[in-house]
């Protein structure tokens, strides 16, 4: 397997892996539970298609980031594809590192730099990709150069009381224990509960 050698290219692999999970799915799937609590699979994967789109436009668009009429995209399987490509390309264009993305989801008043915004979406696609898998009951492929980088900005993404308020991005931080691999300790540490192992 082709190793990541940087941020986008870690990015860039999680995204694929989502897109690999998701792929083939149909309507009857997305009744499935998932991790996130309160939303079953198509509600999480039309908040990961909004995610996109909200990246993707680096925030010139607000509206991008609201859930559609409904809470389903039509076909949702070839929207998210669709949406995982546009912030794929949107990412890979010349100076993305450097432009400024303004993401509502985190900030209603500061804008980030692009490679700062990037980390925050490794952050969120790894931790969704498990999101998926689980609810999928299959496993999540990512090498471990991915998760290598994404540990970091998961350690350093603030813990607090915030996390307990409705529509946090993350539940509070769980102890992690001292033998943990990378996916364990990200997940752990973004306030995922895990059930028999990562």
């Amino acid at each position: 397997m082709h190793m990541p050698t940087d941020l986008l290219e870690a990015d860039a692999i999680a995204v694929r892996e989502t897109v690999r999970l998701v792929a083939g799915l149909a309507p009857a799937d997305f009744a499935r539970p998932t991790p996130c609590e309160g939303w079953d699979l198509g509600t999480l994967l039309t908040h990961m298609t909004v995610q996109h789109r909200g990246f993707a436009a680096a925030g010139a668009d607000p509206s991008l980031w609201e859930m559609p009429p409904g809470g389903r995209f039509p076909d949702l399987v070839r929207a998210y594809a669709a949406s995982a490509e546009l912030v794929l390309a949107t990412f890979a264009a010349p100076g993305a590192l450097d432009r400024e993305f303004t993401l509502p989801e985190i900030s209603t008043s500061s804008a980030f730099p692009g490679r700062v915004a990037i980390g925050f979406h490794l952050v969120d696609y790894v931790v969704h990709g498990w999101d998926l898998a689980t609810a999928l009951g299959r496993p999540l492929a990512l090498p471990l150069p991915v998760l290598a980088a994404t540990l970091p900005l998961a350690r350093s993404v603030p813990d607090g009381p915030f996390r307990l308020a409705p529509g946090a991005a993350f539940a509070p931080a769980l102890p992690v224990p001292a033998d943990a691999d990378p996916l364990t300790e990200i997940l752990l540490r973004l306030g995922r509960k895990i059930v028999g192992g990562s």
